[in-house]
């Protein structure tokens, strides 16, 4: 049975913020899910300490775009092998989903940055978002993803959103090889959340006043294992707007 997809969202904030609500301008894109916009996504422009200090604070998430090279999937293997043989301490209060949609991960990094920061963020009270992290908070990583594949109100606001792009949208078949991840913090631990894993990467110890830095630390070595690539995108999570 083939796994179903989605079209690829852009690594664009305007695009993970673009949404169509009745006939008003855009908003945020989980404003249409029911997040309120106290909390907003913007690009990270660079990773010196300069341009890290334009990023308003406090920094919630963070979400890395990166490219899906040989050499990324040859350690992504290695280091599965490695961690499945040394156990991770992994928080019980850590949200993870499994990814089975395909073109999907930019949704799912969005749902790893807000649901691991339930406690910042502020809901409508008839949110889609907030029902689906309140329905499938006790399941797995598996139960909460094949409850996505079954949730319309995420899904036709991850194909609006796909559609609002700078560029043309491809194809549903289209092979897209860049990937999203998120990076949060949950207990003073700064976590990598990637849908395509069998598990969170813990990264070591973080704060809130920290994660951003931490988490650029992270990206860095991912950016130095492909040096010949420019693809890398990074978007924090952020109060207050951009």
């Amino acid at each position: 049975m083939d796994c179903p997809r989605w079209l690829p969202l852009e690594s664009n904030p305007e695009v993970m913020t673009k949404v169509r609500i009745s006939v008003f301008n855009s908003k945020q894109f989980v404003s249409c899910l029911g997040m309120k916009s106290t909390w907003q996504f913007g690009d990270v422009y660079g990773l010196d300490p300069e341009l890290l200090s334009m990023v308003p604070r406090p920094v919630c998430a963070v979400l890395l775009l990166f490219p899906v090279t040989e050499k990324y999937e040859a350690f992504k293997q290695e280091e599965e092998e490695k961690l499945k043989d040394k156990q991770q301490d992994v928080s019980p209060d850590v949200y993870f989903i499994k990814q089975t949609i395909g073109n999907a991960c930019g949704t799912i990094g969005l749902i790893h940055a807000v649901a691991n920061n339930q406690g910042h963020l502020e809901f409508e009270p008839d949110s889609p978002l907030k029902k689906f992290l309140e329905q499938t908070s006790k399941m797995t990583p598996e139960e909460r993803a094949t409850f996505l594949e079954k949730d319309e109100s995420i899904r036709v606001t991850h194909e609006s959103s796909a559609q609002e792009g700078q560029t043309e949208a491809p194809s549903l078949d289209e092979k897209v090889n860049l990937h999203f991840i998120a990076f949060v913090n949950v207990g003073g631990h700064l976590y990598e959340l990637d849908g395509r894993k069998p598990f969170p990467i813990v990264h070591g110890k973080t704060s809130e006043d920290t994660l951003l830095e931490d988490a650029v630390e992270v990206c860095k070595i991912f950016m130095a294992r492909d040096p010949q690539e420019v693809r890398f995108t990074i978007i924090a999570l952020s109060k207050d707007s951009y």
